[in-house]
């Protein structure tokens, strides 16, 4: 009969399920690592398909490197800590050409003959894979450089890393390698789309996307996220050896592993110009994010010689892009307020797209810095977005003949609530802090930010609403708010008014330092806050006390002190105090410093995962340690994240304690288990 299947004997399935795993591979390696596909999408699906149909007929066939055994498992308890086979160190970086030359130059002075390999500097999430006998052992994050997170579940939901190497030439009995993690651009904005689709928030960078993507504790998100491997470096392998980087790329590109596009060969500084030049003309064709390029010694001996200092090789160099700039022209200057009052002039610009964000607005800073450029409307000028993000306006473009219009003036009155403005050093002030509408409304984004009542959802559109309709005159009106008022303002359905209004409920309560912190208090941010609520622990008596009780009891500066001081002093923001606890606000007392962490000084070094820097501080202080900026022979920890900088150096230097992020965690865990009891901490 047409279409029926034939029942297969054990050997036979056994046959055509290897031959499937070979013909998958094959195609995988083809679309994955040389990007040239030879077969459809469908083509590909059906092949996939009758090896799962057989593989679950006969379960016993099933191998770990199977192309089906990608499929996620369950969500797990969260990550351990692995050390890496050689430690994944960062590179020095430079914009200067001049460093370019010297680098050659001090290579060649003992390789005069040199060639330096050169590659894009892929943006994403750095990791290393092992292979043992050709299978994939583990994936780790970068980490500290010396060790990271266990994230091998997730990794073999990546088609683009092979669960088994492909047995060219002379396989290493032991592989590992190093490569980057990443989210097309492409690919990026639509999971983006998807995100707020399901009103989740969105990832801000392609980069950001691909790293929490990848340490997800559920490998069922990773395996839905568009991510993609790109090996650029052998870190250790056991048995065989290459002489050339350029081999052992061509090596891994054998082995199965996607190697970085446009990798070239250079013996000159002028070769290296020109080609991060070509790389830079090609910049926003390309569908992945680069910020520079890669320089190496392509002689791996030679790299040896070389060595590392405790940070970088000395055998590379990044070679970064200039910060994207574009030229357009000014179609007005506006002056907006700030919740301190501050008036800052803001370029309105013709938009113009730079580096693929359509750009409108730029800060001019203020009167001064306007006058010292001579910014005027209708200028023509340079527009870059400082560090990739804030738009600026870098300079104006000379236009000889062309009539300009009169210098920029900042307004005698505010343009929001026409006060006279007053004048303090290069900055310009709106005094009328308690009915200034512009003040108002970003008061109340700050009064809702994590760092103060953390309240999602009062962000600057519906802080601007509530007060353009008079619903919120002063920061107590925030939690008078009832359901039917927000269905009042243009946006809101019954669900998210209920939603909101849940939320301004559950932040009533709020901790001390965090209430000082939500005030904004000139000067006073959550570092001061938790000071002077750890001092003095309640409310009243902070009201109360006079400047130099402030200054000697909670170690503050004379000006903070001051600040603080003449803020509770004034009577419009005693009243406003008193407004908030009337409304419902209810003032946590403060813990105190006597915690388990009583005395311990913390320092923070790179990027954390589980934690911003301030929420990590405040984990710290509420167990009464103590967070400084600098590493010194007093701090007890240096928490180690992603990316560290030269805190890190210094404190192996001088033989400090360093914990990663698990590590610490872990020890936040204990010391609030224990609560006040002394504790020892011993870390291996």
């Amino acid at each position: 009969m047409p279409g029926a299947r034939v029942a297969l004997t054990r050997k036979d399935a056994a046959a055509r399920i290897e031959r499937l795993r070979r013909r998958i591979r094959h195609h995988d390696y083809l679309y994955y690592v040389l990007d040239r596909p030879e077969i459809s999408d469908a083509a590909y699906d059906r092949l996939f398909q009758e090896l799962q149909r057989l593989e679950a007929a006969y379960p016993a066939l099933v191998q770990a490197d199977s192309p089906t055994q990608r499929v996620a498992g369950a969500l797990r308890a969260g990550f351990t800590t692995l050390p890496h086979s050689v430690p994944l160190l960062s590179l020095e970086a430079t914009r200067d050409p001049a460093v370019v030359r010297r680098f050659v130059s001090q290579v060649r002075s003992l390789a005069p003959g040199v060639r330096f390999l050169m590659e894009p500097k892929l943006d994403g999430a750095s990791v290393e894979l092992v292979y043992e006998r050709g299978l994939l052992q583990r994936a780790i994050t970068r980490g500290t450089g010396r060790e990271g997170e266990d994230v091998t579940a997730n990794a073999r939901t990546i088609r683009s890393i092979p669960l088994r190497l492909r047995p060219a030439g002379d396989r290493p009995r032991r592989l590992a390698v190093r490569g980057e993690v990443l989210i097309g651009l492409h690919d990026f904005e639509a999971l983006n789309r998807r995100l707020r689709e399901q009103g989740t928030e969105a990832f801000a960078t392609p980069r950001n996307a691909a790293a929490g993507s990848l340490r997800q504790l559920d490998p069922r998100v990773t395996a839905a996220r568009p991510l993609r491997f790109t090996a650029y470096e052998i870190l250790a392998m056991e048995r065989g050896a290459f002489r050339t980087d350029e081999a052992a790329l061509r090596a891994l590109q054998a082995w199965g592993l996607a190697i970085p596009e446009r990798v070239a060969l250079a013996a000159e500084p002028g070769e290296i110009q020109a080609y991060r030049a070509a790389l830079a003309a090609a910049r926003d064709r390309l569908d992945y994010e680069v910020d520079g390029i890669v320089i190496k010694v392509d002689d791996l001996v030679l790299r040896r010689r070389l060595g590392q200092t405790s940070h970088h090789p000395r055998w590379a160099l990044a070679y970064k892009f200039e910060p994207r700039v574009e030229v357009t022209r000014i179609d007005d200057i506006v002056v907006q307020v700030g919740r301190t009052g501050l008036l800052t002039p803001v370029a309105l610009l013709r938009p113009v797209d730079v580096g693929g964000v359509t750009v409108t607005r730029a800060t001019l800073h203020n009167r001064e810095e306007v006058a010292r450029r001579d910014i005027r409307i209708g200028d023509q000028v340079r527009v870059h977005r400082a560090g990739d993000v804030i738009p600026e306006v870098v300079e104006r473009i000379s236009e000889p003949g062309r009539v300009r219009s009169r210098p920029f003036r900042m307004p005698r009155r505010c343009p929001s609530c026409g006060a006279r403005v007053v004048e303090r050093g290069p900055r310009t002030f709106c005094p009328n802090r308690m009915s200034c509408p512009g003040q108002l409304r970003d008061r109340l984004v700050h009064l809702a930010s994590k760092n103060g009542f953390d309240i999602p959802g009062v962000g600057p559109e519906i802080a601007a609403a509530l007060v353009n309709l008079g619903m919120v005159r002063s920061p107590a009106d925030l939690f008078r708010l009832s359901q039917d008022d927000l269905l009042r303002v243009p946006g809101f359905a019954p669900r998210s008014a209920e939603k909101l209004v849940r939320a301004i409920r559950a932040a009533r309560p709020i901790e001390l330092d965090r209430f000082l912190d939500a005030l904004g208090i000139p000067g006073v941010g959550p570092v001061a806050a938790r000071r002077v609520a750890q001092a003095f622990r309640r409310l009243d008596p902070i009201r109360q006390a006079g400047a130099e009780q402030l200054r000697r009891t909670a170690g503050l500066g004379p000006v903070l002190a001051r600040n603080i001081h003449d803020f509770f002093a004034e009577p419009r923001n005693r009243r406003v105090v008193a407004d908030l606890l009337a409304a419902g606000v209810r003032v946590l007392p403060a813990r105190g410093a006597e915690g388990a962490l009583a005395d311990r000084r913390f320092v923070f070094t790179g990027q954390l995962d589980r934690f911003t820097r301030g929420e990590a501080r405040r984990e710290v202080e509420s167990l009464g340690g103590r967070v400084g900026e600098s590493v010194g022979r007093g701090v007890d920890f240096v928490v180690v994240g992603a990316d560290p900088g030269r805190k890190l150096a210094e404190a192996r230097r001088l033989g400090l304690k360093t914990l990663s992020e698990r590590q610490f965690t872990a020890l936040l865990g204990r010391a609030r288990r224990v609560s006040r009891a002394p504790v020892s901490w011993q870390w291996r």
